[in-house]
């Protein structure tokens, strides 16, 4: 069952559902979602350093993107077709029985802007900062600007607590990570 409005608080006001730095409850709270803001950090891909990604070479992943850092009075433009990760300014942890999805926004889905590929589910026990997969679908270069509201998170309770939490699982990836983190696929047991 997704959570209300009136529900979200009382998770928020029972330490269920965290987010730091604290929402404006007024601009940010929808009937069953909370936006999060776009930080000031993206990672965008190398294309000339690398003229592919082989899931199986030994490769550091941080070095297929590079940093970007934008300031607050400045935008980060989003060419079409074209993927980057951002972050939210926003951190987020869930109790053990509770997960979340992150969600676009249909005002930035209208401009071709997604906010996630696959990546949606957070599952129960997540701690960290979100990484968004950002991607252009659209034909015209998008601004985006630090501290827009850039997606949404529906909440969901469990039946039951989680057995094993994300951040106690052993092949969790991305627990407490801070800002866009690249692909940690070598980590995947498929690949030794």
């Amino acid at each position: 069952m997704f959570l209300s409005d009136k529900d979200i608080l009382e998770y928020m006001d029972a330490g269920k559902i965290k987010i730091s730095p604290a929402p404006d409850l007024k601009t940010q709270l929808g009937s069953c979602s909370i936006d999060f803001r776009l930080s000031n950090t993206f990672r965008v891909f190398e294309h000339s350093k690398h003229p592919y990604i082989d899931l199986r070479a030994e490769i550091d992943t941080s070095d297929l993107m590079r940093k970007v850092d934008v300031s607050d009075d400045d935008a980060f433009t989003i060419q079409p077709g074209e993927l980057v990760l951002a972050a939210t300014q926003e951190e987020l942890v869930l109790a053990n029985d509770v997960m979340a999805r992150l969600e676009g926004r249909s005002s930035l889905a209208r401009l071709g802007i997604i906010v996630h590929s696959t990546a949606g589910l957070f599952d129960p026990g997540w701690i960290g900062t979100p990484t968004l997969e950002l991607g252009n679908l659209g034909r015209m270069p998008v601004k985006l600007y630090p501290g827009m509201r850039i997606c949404a998170f529906t909440f969901a309770q469990l039946s039951s607590p989680a057995r094993v939490p994300y951040q106690l699982k052993p092949a969790n990836k991305y627990a407490g990570q801070e800002g866009p983190e690249t692909s940690r696929f070598d980590k995947d047991v498929e690949f030794p």
